[in-house]
């Protein structure tokens, strides 16, 4: 089969699959020098379909190799989201007291002459850095008839106890289990009946520790929690998280059971999930996400393929007025993509002007800092051209962050695709900081040194790669602006992006 890379839509360093459809990241975990990540797959459709694992392994987190599928569906049903971990010290018994890999994932099996399943928690284990899996005899390993929807186990190794602990999706609430061997699992306790955000059905949990930025020996737990489509709600499916302490049986929210905190602000960021073991790279946490909504995922524009991941993100913790907060940044190692480097320093930004005109792309990063003036709002006209844009700007009025993607190219395939949405954000000191990278379709902004950030697709006709810098209502400072255009990943396909003057 011929891969063609060089789709007018298909991202050039974002992870996409070879062909068909992808979904939920799943399974990742950093073993042997690779970043593995597994995904929902339908092999023969690029519409969802019955699930299998799909499998990609990274050394640097750009550049991503595909092997075969890892799970294929089997007589206890379709292979559902889950998570991977490296059984160190063999408590599973399948590794003859050596390392391994154990996959934890739900299998979804149809009952018959009825519209309803069982959701169940299967595992399966690799002795070769996860290129070859075998189902334990035993599966599945963990049911619970009371739920329909008893979905998406993450697992984690919790040391002060020292035993696994399995957080699971159920419905309106999540469902925390331990075990010492990963075959028999006990029930700990619940979470979340009447906290956060129930727009949607629960989906995708994930648990982990994190140090406080600056209170050295301060340590939280953040709790993720995707939520799905609701049709009464405009943003679709996206992701909320919660802080607070475990003590390896109870998570407890710091925050009121009313407060809710997005994990991004757009509309294109859903069942993020973060990497088991790779904590040891310099101590960072990182998750990928989903950068697709349920709202519309079907039916975006794109060719033989469906579904792309966000960028990688490493995660931390910063204590801000309301209290602490998760904060995203994009890895140091994507910087290898620059191409080239184009600076400005110290301009006003004036109505009618663009210091940008002589310049094009549709593979950026883009550093900006800001220093508030007069100008009601202000920022940057992406991917323009053929009537197309995609804004991304601050109105200083009202203290929002915003994205408007109603002329962003092709979106009347969905009506609540062509839209503008917003998400409050002060200045520090007086100044707004933006870093954003735009691929083929998609843009992902991050404010403030990673504080806000919001992800959103966009499906621009080809050759709409202008750009613009503009200020509406007065004048803002520009104190420093870098802008790259980005190499593609792919080096076969010889797909360099020009952005020269």
């Amino acid at each position: 089969m011929t891969i063609n890379y060089d789709h007018p839509l298909r991202p050039q360093y974002h992870f996409t699959p070879e062909a068909n459809w992808l979904n939920d990241p799943n399974g990742m975990v950093y073993y042997e020098g690779e970043y593995h990540l597994f995904y929902q797959h339908h092999p023969a459709s690029t519409i969802w379909g019955p699930m299998h694992w799909g499998h990609a392994v990274s050394r640097d987190l750009v550049h991503w190799e595909h092997l075969p599928i890892a799970l294929y569906p089997d007589h206890n049903g379709t292979i559902f989201s889950g998570s991977a971990v490296v059984d160190w010290e063999d408590t599973s018994g399948f590794f003859d007291g050596k390392a391994g890999l154990v996959a934890i994932y739900t299998q979804t099996l149809d009952i018959p002459d009825t519209d309803l399943s069982k959701q169940r928690q299967s595992i399966a284990y690799s002795k070769d850095n996860g290129r070859t899996w075998t189902a334990y005899a035993g599966n599945p390993v963990l049911s619970d008839e009371r739920f329909v929807d008893f979905r998406d186990p993450k697992v984690l190794w919790h040391a002060a106890s020292a035993r696994w602990i399995m957080v699971l999706a159920a419905g309106d609430r999540l469902c925390l289990y331990y075990s010492t061997d990963l075959k028999e699992w006990t029930f700990a306790s619940e979470f979340g009946e009447k906290e956060g955000s129930h727009d949607g059905v629960w989906e995708c949990p994930d648990l982990f520790l994190l140090p406080v930025e600056g209170q050295p020996g301060s340590e939280k737990w953040v709790l993720i929690v995707s939520i799905g489509d609701d049709e009464g709600q405009p943003e679709g499916s996206r992701t909320q998280y919660f802080i607070g302490d475990f003590d390896g049986v109870t998570f407890t929210n710091n925050n009121g059971p009313e407060s809710v905190l997005w994990l991004d602000h757009g509309r294109d960021n859903y069942a993020g999930v973060t990497w088991s073991d790779a904590q040891g790279q310099g101590g960072a946490r990182l998750l990928i996400g989903w950068m697709n909504n349920w709202k519309y995922a079907n039916i975006i524009p794109t060719g033989e393929w469906r579904g792309a991941m966000t960028l990688p993100r490493k995660l931390s913790l910063r204590m801000q007025e309301d209290g602490i907060r998760l904060v995203q940044e994009v890895p140091r190692e994507l910087s290898v993509m620059r191409a080239d480097r184009h600076e400005l320093r110290d301009e006003q930004i004036k109505p009618g002007s663009n210091l940008l005109h002589s310049y094009k792309g549709e593979l950026l990063e883009i550093e900006a800092e800001f220093e508030l003036d007069s100008a009601l709002e202000f920022g940057f006209k992406l991917r323009m051209g053929s009537g197309n844009e995609t804004i991304v700007g601050y109105n200083a009025v009202d203290g929002e962050l915003f994205i408007d993607r109603t002329r962003s190219g092709a979106v009347d395939f969905h009506p609540q695709f062509g839209c503008r949405h917003s998400a409050p954000l002060d200045g520090e000191n007086g100044r707004i900081k933006l870093q954003i990278w735009v691929d083929r379709s998609s843009i992902e902004l991050f404010a403030n040194d990673g504080a806000l950030v919001m992800t959103d697709q966009i499906f621009p006709l080809k050759g709409a790669e202008g750009i613009e810098l503009y200020a509406e209502g007065g004048t803002v400072w520009l104190r420093s602006l870098q802008l790259y255009p980005l190499k593609s990943v792919y080096a076969a396909a010889n797909i360099t992006e020009k952005a020269t003057p």
